[in-house]
C-alpha cells in the first residue's frame, strides 16, 4: 500500500494519482473534508481498487494515530509525508495559534508520522520514504520565518534518517520544490507577494519527478532548473544576504513593486 498524507489537493493529490496505476492501494488523509471528493476522483483512476481517505488534523497526536490505526498492520511499500502549512507576513504580526498549527503540522505531525510508520517499516525492511521538505529551507525566510524554519528541519531530518537507514532497504527521498500552482500560498495569506503572483510549477510534474526520485531510491530531487541554481547559490550564499533576498519575494505588497 502506499499513504499519501495532505492529498485533497496540490502535489499531495497529483502524488496519489500516480500511485493507482502502479499497482498500489492508496491511503489518503488530510485535514480538509475534501479529501473525500479526492477519494472519489482518485477511484475513478486507471488500476485504482482500493483508496481510502482519512479526514484528520495533522496538528495533533490523534491524528497520526487515526492514521496508524488506519494501517491495521498491512505492509507499507510507499509513504509520503507531503501534508504542510505555510504562513505568510512578519513573524511578531502572525498569530501564535497559526504559527503553532505551522509547527504542529509541519514538524510534530511528520516527525511522529515518520517514527511510527518507518518503525512498521524498518521490521519488515522495506519500503520507499518521500518527504516533502523545500527550497525555502535553504533560506531564512523573512516574511515566512516559521514555514522556512520548518522545511529547514524537515530537509535536514531526511537527510540524516536517510543515512541511519543506509545498511536497510528503505530509501528516504527529500522533494524539495519551488513555489507551485496550488492552494498553499493563497492559503499563507502570500498573495500579494511576488512569489504569490509570480510563475509557479506544476503539481503534477512536482509529483511526478518526486516519485521517479523515490522509486530510484535517491536522496533529494529539486524540482525545476531554475530552482536547482537557486539551491545551490544559497549553500555559498551568507545567511544575512538570502534574508534580504527573501524579503523582495516574501514581503506583503511586493506583488505591487
Amino acid at each position: 500500500m502506499a499513504i499519501v498524507t495532505g492529498a485533497s489537493t496540490g502535489i499531495g493529490y497529483e502524488f496519489a494519482r500516480i500511485c493507482p496505476p502502479e499497482g498500489y492501494d492508496l491511503l489518503i488523509a488530510a485535514d480538509e473534508v475534501d479529501i473525500e471528493k479526492a477519494a472519489a476522483d482518485l477511484r475513478r483512476e486507471p488500476g485504482a481498487e482500493v483508496v481510502e481517505a482519512l479526514h484528520l488534523d495533522p496538528a495533533k497526536q490523534e491524528g497520526v494515530d487515526k492514521l496508524h490505526a488506519a494501517v491495521r498492520g498491512r505492509p507499507i511499500a510507499v509513504l509520503t509525508a507531503n501534508a504542510g502549512r505555510g504562513l505568510g507576513h512578519p513573524f511578531l504580526d502572525q498569530d501564535l495559534a497559526r504559527i503553532r498549527d505551522v509547527i504542529g503540522t509541519n514538524v510534530t505531525w511528520t516527525t511522529c508520522l515518520l517514527h511510527q510508520l518507518g518503525n512498521d517499516m524498518r521490521q519488515r525492511n522495506q519500503g520507499r520514504i518521500l518527504i516533502m521538505g523545500s527550497i525555502a529551507g535553504f533560506t531564512p525566510g523573512s516574511f515566512q520565518a516559521v514555514y522556512n524554519a520548518s522545511k529547514a528541519y524537515l530537509n535536514s531530518l531526511s537527510f540524516a534518517l536517510r543515512e541511519e537507514l543506509r545498511d536497510t532497504e528503505i530509501s528516504v527521498t527529500c522533494l524539495m520544490p519551488s513555489a507551485t500552482e496550488t492552494e498553499f500560498l493563497k492559503r499563507a495569506d502570500m498573495l500579494d507577494t511576488k512569489v504569490g503572483s509570480g510563475e509557479k510549477d506544476d503539481p503534477a510534474m512536482v509529483a511526478r519527478q518526486g516519485f521517479v526520485a523515490m522509486m530510484k531510491g535517491e536522496g533529494d530531487v529539486v524540482t525545476g532548473v531554475k530552482n536547482k541554481i537557486q539551491s545551490a547559490v544559497a549553500n555559498v550564499t551568507p545567511a544575512e544576504t538570502l534574508a534580504k533576498q527573501h524579503r523582495k519575494m516574501a514581503e506583503p505588497g511586493s506583488a505591487k513593486h
